[in-house]
This record gives structure tokens, sequence and C-alpha cells, in this order.
């Protein structure tokens, strides 16, 4: 299933736009990215650091004069075709930046590298994977995504949804090699940014609603081979397979999958990785048993991909609560614990100890969570979590006699993939938040039902009511929501921090800034389309942007836009936005 081969004169469209900049970029190293929060200016891995802060200590921009944020720049891109069964497709990638250059993927996994400097930004290169979009739009589940790119050495390195990975050189946008590592033929797919460790490129996969086994694997970005690959749902003998109690090897269609990118600890050489639900999602009888290591954090050894610990969040998950977000790497003060933070789907805030994956506390952030009375403060299970029982009695939870159950939050979650953001200095870690209920649906699996490339979930949801959301900030040192404010909808793209802003984009266009202790909103700008990916702040020649990309595709307008009837109207499109103060 794997290839590697050099492929220069693939697909690259090179132009002539040379700036005397170019003779001093310099090589991405894993020093760099070890120390990336000492380059304010740029933005030069995903999370912003290894420890998933997305915080920029930036401060020409402050809560006394964001009111003057204006528009300096927008740039139009592509990929918003559609295929398969997608109509377009949308942004919902992290810019990366270096010394004023600005390197994204749209959701077919074209690059573009932008040349910021000056008034008006220029298009350096393109570099079009030439992705058969009816094929691959075909096997994605949630949409034409592609969450960003990484930066290694003199090289652009980014995932394709169709599983490719690609090396681009990063000066002239000319291919130097592929490496093939999902297979789309199973409905594999890649929407994650990869995470550069050292010399390695990890990645994870999508699928699990098409019945994949998910894994993480690592690719030696100095030969394109791989390292190793870690399944996430065992095989049989394996540690944790005993938690698939079938007798019809359900964990072979088990999903797992892990779709969002994760964090490293560099002083335990540590990655830490969400996985998503288990499939069939929402007929747990047809899986009975933990499901090992689906809903899960796992730690993993860097050099080897062994699993060093894992903790589960929903045994046995009958709500498509995946637990894929980023995790976010905090040493609380004062000598305290190093601590692991995750915003889950389920709709609780936790916190682990990162070294032995202790369970540590666990916090409700949506207004409604109807599915257990909370969370075990010892175990960190859920109440109702009886270790005796295959198949888990959580509240409302539908099954094979009652076909019909309603869960709050919905199936969506709590909070979905956009990346939460952690001011160091407040202790605040900000929540984009999404507040649902709705009913689900369960039609019984049958053994050997199962067909590659299509829907593998053993029913549905369906919406009931209308959904909102809310932008939390949440006190790491107690587990506490210090603040929270309702807003008119899901909040579907992420967070950005600075010393006193916080900065996110909303479905129905508008992007704002809020106060980071009050929440109050300061700053609001109108965009005309959905804005679905998170912002970054860089500096360039001594002046702070704010960027984003705009451009809402996906689940939401093909499956839930009935629970937010203003967002019909929407259009699509594919832009880049750059703010500054005025002059």
């Amino acid at each position: 299933m794997k290839s590697y081969r050099l492929a220069a004169s693939l697909v690259a469209l090179s132009m002539s736009c040379v700036s005397p900049a170019f003779a001093q970029e310099k090589s991405v190293s894993a020093e760099r990215l070890l120390n990336a929060d000492k380059e304010p200016e740029n933005w030069i891995t995903h999370h912003k650091n290894y420890q998933a802060h997305r915080f920029s200590p930036l401060n020409q921009i402050t809560a006394d004069n964001v009111k003057g944020l204006k528009v300096a720049w927008t740039l139009a891109l592509g990929g918003i075709e559609g295929g398969g069964m997608w109509t377009h497709g949308g942004l919902t990638g992290t810019p990366l930046v270096e010394d004023g250059f600005l390197y994204f993927a749209d959701g077919w996994g074209s690059v573009y590298k932008i040349d910021a400097h000056g008034a008006k930004p220029k298009l350096v290169w393109k570099m079009d994977p030439k992705t058969d979009r009816d094929w691959a739009g075909a096997v994605t589940c949630c949409g034409v995504n592609n969450r960003g790119v990484a930066l290694w050495q003199d090289l652009v390195i980014s995932h394709v949804i169709d599983g490719r990975l690609i090396a681009t050189t990063k000066k002239d946008g000319e291919v130097a090699w592929i490496a093939t590592l999902a297979d789309p033929e199973k409905a594999e797919t890649i929407t994650a940014a990869p995470l550069i460790i050292k010399d390695m490129a990890i990645t994870g996969v999508a699928g699990a609603e098409f019945g994949i086994r998910g894994w993480i694997a690592a690719t030696d970005l100095k030969t394109g081979k791989e390292l190793w690959r870690t399944y996430t749902v065992p095989a049989k003998g394996e540690p944790g397979s005993e938690t698939w109690k079938d007798d019809y090897n359900a964990a072979a269609t088990g999903g797992g999958s892990s779709w969002v990118t994760g964090t490293y600890d560099a002083s335990t050489d540590t990655i830490y990785w969400g996985t998503g639900n288990p499939g069939p999602d929402w007929d747990h009888e047809y899986r009975p048993g933990d499901n090992l290591f689906t809903n899960s954090t796992l730690a993993l050894d860097a050099d080897t991909g062994k699993v060093k610990w894992y903790f589960q969040h929903t045994p046995n998950d009958p709500f498509d609560y995946d637990s894929v977000a980023e995790r976010v790497l905090v040493d609380l003060p004062d000598g305290g614990k190093k601590i692991l933070l995750q915003a889950d789907r389920n709709g609780f805030a936790y916190a682990l100890d990162r070294e032995s994956g202790d369970f540590l506390w666990a916090s409700p952030f949506v207004n409604r969570v109807s599915w257990t009375k909370g969370i075990d403060p010892k175990t960190g299970k859920p109440q109702e979590y009886d270790p005796k029982k295959d198949i888990q009695p959580y509240l409302g939870a539908p099954n094979r006699t009652n076909l019909v159950g309603t869960a709050c939050p919905g199936n969506m979650g709590g909070k979905n993939w956009p990346p939460t953001s952690y001011n160091p200095d407040l202790k605040l870690l900000y929540i984009p938040t999404i507040e649902s209920c709705n009913q689900l649906t369960v039609t019984p699996t049958k053994p050997g039902s199962y067909k590659a490339k299509e829907f593998f979930t053993g029913g549905g949801p369906k919406q009931h009511e209308r959904i909102t959301g809310s932008v939390v900030a949440l006190d790491v040192t107690s587990g506490k929501i210090a603040k929270k404010i309702e807003v008119p909808f899901p909040m579907l793209g992420g967070m950005l921090s600075t010393p006193d802003l916080v900065f996110t984009g909303h479905p129905d266009g508008k992007v704002s800034a809020y106060d980071a202790k009050t929440l109050e909103e300061l700053w609001t700008f109108e965009t005309g389309s959905g804005v679905n990916a998170p912002p970054i702040t860089f500096s360039v020649d001594g002046k702070q942007y704010i960027a984003i990309a705009v451009g809402l595709g996906g689940a939401w307008p093909k499956w839930f836009v009935d629970s937010t009837p203003e967002l019909k109207d929407i259009q699509p499109s594919s832009m880049l936005y750059a703010f500054a103060l005025g002059d």
C-alpha cells in the first residue's frame, strides 16, 4: 500500500515572483520546532507550539486598540470545487508563517506559498496534487478538509485527502517526493495536518464512519519509509483486544480514527493523540465491551509508537463522541503537576497527569449534559459505567430494544475538532463550544454486512431543535469555568489568544475579538461567508497581523444546517483574510 518516488515534475505551478527574502530562507530544524515560541513573529508548527497553546505574545494589537483593526489584505484561493457526495469544498486549515511567507492548504490538498511582505500579498507558487475529486470525495465522511501543512528543513510537508504525504520544495514549489500512507479503497482518508518530530512526520487517519481500523503512523522524512504504525484498535491477542467481546471480529471494522493533529512532550519523548468513535457509531450492541482504544487519549513513545499509557473517556460509546481533540500540555505553577487538557465531544473537559495518565478532574463545559449524571471523581469514568457490563447503560442511549434515544450534547459534540487556545499568563483555556441535543436512532447491524467504502454507522442522528454555541474560558488550576458567553451559532472555527485578547470566527462569517478576562466582544468584522478555520497571528517588518481562512464546507451545510436555518444562505467561498491596525 505504501509507495515512495521522486516526483519533481509532477504538479507544481511556479510563479516568477522572487523576493530578496528568498536568499535568507532558513532551514526549519528540529531545534527550531522545539523552540517555536522563541520566534513570536512566526507560526511554524500547526498548534503554534508542541504544547498546542495557540497563544502568541505579540502585543501590538491590544484590548485598548483592537477597535482600530482593519482589513490589511485578502487573497482568493482555490479548493472550492465539489466532488463525490460534496457540492463544494471548504477551508479548515491553519496557515503557517515563516519570515513573512505563509504556507496554506485548501481542502483538496493544494498548497500555496504567499509572500506577505508589503501592502499587497503575492502568490509565489501553488502545488496542485491533482486529487481525483469524485473518487476521494465519495469516501470521506465529513467534508473536503485539510487542516494544514508542516515545515521541515527546506520542504513543506502536506497530506492529501486521498491518503498521500507530499514533500514540496519550499523555495520553488516543486514536488520532491510522495509517499502513500492511507488506502481510500478502504475509505481511509487523511485530513489532519502532519506533526513533525525530529525527522519524522506523524500522521493520523480519518474514516471511522466507513468502518476502518484506525492508526497513527510515523514516516522518515529523509527516506520516505514508514518507521512505525500503531493501530488504535488492537488485533486479536493484542492488549485491549479482550475489550471487543463479540465472536465475529467487530474490531476489524472498529473505527478509532485519529483525525486531529496531536502534541509532543520532548522532555519525555512522548506523543499525545486522541482517538475517535468505535464503529458502527450508534449500534453499540454490535460491539460489546469497552472497545479500546477508541474514545481515548494515547501516550506514545515517539521513536517506536509503543503505547505508554491510555485513558478512555467514553467506553462502549453509543453517541459518536469522538475524543480526537487536540491535547493541550500545561505545567501548573509552583511545582505543580504536568497536565494534559482536553475538551471532549462528550461535553466534559478533562485533566490528566501527562506522565502517568492518572485522572485528575473533569468539568462540564456545555449547558446541558443528559447522557450521564456526571464523571466519577476517582475513576474519571461516567457514573453509569459498569465494568461488569458489556453494553453500557448510558442515559438516553438508543439500543436494539428502544431504537430512538436523545443525547445532550448532540453527536457533533460539545466541542468538535476546532482547536482551543491556552493563555499561560491567565491560566485560561478557551473552548469553542457547540450547544446542542439531538435524537439518535439505531439500525441493528448484521455480522458480515460491512462493505468497503460504504457508511457503517448502525443508525444515525436526527436533529430536533436549534443548535447554538458558546465561548468558554476554563481556569486550568481549578477546572472551573471562569467565564462563559453565549453566541447564536455553533463554534465551528477555533481559538487564538494573545496577552489580553481572544480571536475566533463564526459560521455566519463574523470574526471577533474578545477581552481575554471578561470575554466582552471588543471588535467584529463581517467577512460575508462562513468561517470554519482557526485564526493565527504573526508579524512582518514589525507589523502584527491576524489571519484567518474563510470558507464554510464540510459536515455542517450538508448534515446540520436545518438546526441553524440562517446559515442556509451562506455562500461558499475560499478567501484568506489578514487584519492589522490602521495607520
